[in-house]
């Protein structure tokens, strides 16, 4: 089964609030931004030979609404010029490091 994927979890998390659901604002471009977030536990079994995938995207249509890439102050009423396309850039470097935590629990699992 090389190749197949299987979505284990997701979540969705927007820009604009990334200092709190109160107030939506913009975020300043061309600066760093550290987004944290839990994906909340997930029990799965990852095998010898597993590959884990992370995909951050900005926009996830059609499963979620469209997401215009500047900031509006409704989505929902986004006129057409407000949709852009964007890149996402993430930083791996000193000062700057991106990380996964992934609870590992050890002992023997039993094969089905």
């Amino acid at each position: 089964m090389r190749g197949y994927q299987l979505m284990t979890n997701a979540e969705i998390f927007r820009g604009r609030y990334l200092s709190g659901f109160e107030n939506s604002k913009a975020l300043t471009p061309n600066t760093i931004n550290e987004y944290r977030f839990s994906l909340h536990d997930v029990d799965h079994v990852f095998k010898a030979g597993h590959t884990v995938m992370v995909e951050i995207q900005s926009s996830w249509l059609p499963l979620y609404d469209r997401n215009p890439q500047t900031f509006v102050p409704n989505i929902m009423t986004a006129a057409p010029e407000a949709y852009k396309a964007e890149t996402i850039t993430i930083y791996s470097g000193p000062g700057h490091e991106s990380t996964l935590k992934v609870p590992v629990v050890s002992g023997q699992i039993a094969s089905q």
